[in-house]
């Protein structure tokens, strides 16, 4: 995954919030199939810190599983 892989005004159509980099970045690394430890590891941060991350890009897309993000993630064509 590069940054340009990530659409940089990916916005959530339900609540109008942007994501911030970091947002799409994990919401990014999401799609793949990994666990919170190896995504906070992969970004060098604690799991509480992706924890965070992830619980503020669901509440901004309207997402209550990981499920619905990744598919939010694929139509928002973030990968």
């Amino acid at each position: 995954m590069t940054t340009m892989e990530i659409a940089p005004n990916t916005r959530s159509e339900i609540f109008g919030e942007p994501l911030t980099t970091r947002e799409r970045i994990v919401l990014a690394e999401l799609t793949e199939d990994v666990t919170l430890e190896d995504i906070a590891r992969r970004l060098f941060v604690t799991r509480n810190t992706v924890k965070s991350q992830v619980r503020s890009v669901y509440r901004k897309i309207g997402a209550s599983t990981r499920a619905e993000a990744v598919a939010w993630a694929r139509a928002a064509g973030i990968h």
